[in-house]
């Protein structure tokens, strides 16, 4: 009877087995906790001044410009004139190598040998400190053919050249005990008309060892020179190359001029 009653408890025990074994097994995973995404910061933009505020800038003192020093300074009384119309005092040439001649209110001076020079100085008057204007008209000049004004001519061998070229330049020469330099060697200046012909207006202002040189009004240079105090006035011209040159001279004056 134990028997019996042992196998039952045997077989309900394996069909209860059985049946659990056939039965899904759910399996509970936990639940994952979402990861939270971090939001990118956002690095701000700048803001983009197209137009900045600028300080106000300090304004510099005002500078006052002195006034351009008078070159021409202490002219007084005229001492002499010449309209030309009659020569008076003026060498005249006639020659191989050139003429000075008398035309109308004009001393005419032509040059016909290559590379002559001819000249006409003013007899019988003398300055010291002084202020001269005189005109000068080319009618035939080309190239570095030469014009201009003597002065303070003590002999034929001691004077000063004040010299313009026909292609525009400007020089001043020294002669002394008939041995020549150039205290203002040549220079181009705007002044000095180029070609055939031109009319300038030329002035030298003296006084002691300061001599400064115009041209048409407008200040050349000035030169600083012991060596000649006094004399003559005069005109010359000077061909530098084969063909001839003519130049006319009118309309001279000489002012008295102190420091």
């Amino acid at each position: 009877m134990k028997r019996p009653l042992l196998l039952y408890a045997l077989l309900l025990t394996l069909y209860t087995l059985v049946l659990s074994a056939c039965q899904t097994v759910e399996t509970f995973l936990p639940t994952p906790t979402p990861t939270a995404t971090a939001t990118p910061t956002q690095t701000p933009t700048p803001t983009i001044i197209w137009f900045p505020p600028t300080n106000t800038p300090t304004p510099f003192p005002t500078v006052e410009i002195p006034p351009t020093p008078d070159q021409r300074a202490g002219i007084g009384e005229l001492l002499y004139s010449d309209d030309f119309s009659t020569g008076e005092g003026w060498p005249l040439l006639t020659s191989a190598r050139g003429n000075v001649a008398l035309s109308p209110n004009r001393l005419t001076l032509t040059v016909f040998e290559p590379r002559a020079l001819v000249s006409s100085v003013l007899q019988g008057v003398v300055f010291g400190d002084f202020y001269l204007e005189i005109t000068a008209q080319t009618s035939l000049c080309s190239g570095e053919d030469q014009y201009g004004v003597l002065f303070r001519a003590a002999s034929q061998a001691d004077f000063y050249r004040f010299a313009l070229s026909c292609d525009g330049q400007t020089r001043l020469d020294r002669l002394v005990g008939g041995v020549a330099s150039s205290p203002q060697t040549w220079m181009f200046t705007s002044a000095v008309p180029v070609g055939p012909a031109g009319t300038v207006r030329l002035a030298v202002w003296a006084v002691g060892r300061e001599m400064r040189f115009f041209i048409n009004d407008q200040f050349q240079f000035s030169i600083n020179d012991p060596m000649i105090s006094s004399g003559g006035i005069g005109v010359f011209a000077r061909a530098a190359g084969e063909t001839a040159m003519t130049v006319n001279f009118s309309e001279l004056e000489v002012y008295a001029v102190s420091p």
